[in-house]
């Protein structure tokens, strides 16, 4: 059920480009002069100056993760998104060297973490996506085989050092 979930997650979002444009070829007179929709919120963001995620992984699909982290990377690289370069430079991912009950266990380290900025490791891959690259048929089949690496999902984690 959860990598349904993470599935659809990563196919809307990978598919919003292409639903707005859309949209706005379609809208009516009256819809077109309402006032712009609010931002959604982070789905994934810290409110304090660090913080961790951690990201179990099936056991048998840890390249599949390793891709997907080796893809964010080189995207958030290339970006020319100033929130984007803000997040690259203070985060950091590590693999542990023991399983997570029945899971390989990852470990993002976000430090500085950046406010009400999405950490959302999907979200944050498909923004350093062109266009182009969104509508590919081959990237939904690339959403669905990084979201079936995902046993649970994730768990934030935000972290103040302690004792000054």
């Amino acid at each position: 059920m959860r990598a349904f979930v993470l599935t659809t997650l990563a196919l809307a979002v990978a598919l919003v480009p292409a639903a707005a444009s859309a949209q706005a070829t379609t809208s009516t007179a009256p819809a077109a002069q309402a006032a712009p929709a609010a931002p959604k919120p982070p789905t994934v963001a810290f409110t304090t100056p660090q913080g961790m995620l951690l990201v179990q992984i099936k056991p048998d699909k840890t390249a599949v993760f390793e891709e997907m982290v080796t893809k964010l990377k080189a995207g958030l690289a290339k970006s020319q998104d100033a929130a984007l370069k803000s997040q690259a430079a203070g985060i950091k991912f590590y693999k542990s060297t023991e399983p997570f009950g029945a899971n390989a266990l990852y470990v993002v380290l976000i430090e500085p973490a950046v406010a009400a900025t999405e950490y959302d490791l999907f979200q944050m891959l498909a923004k350093t996506m062109t266009p182009d690259e969104q509508r590919a048929p081959e990237t939904a089949e690339m959403w669905k085989k990084y979201a079936d690496a995902f046993p649970t999902g994730m768990s934030k984690l935000g972290l103040t050092l302690m004792g000054g």
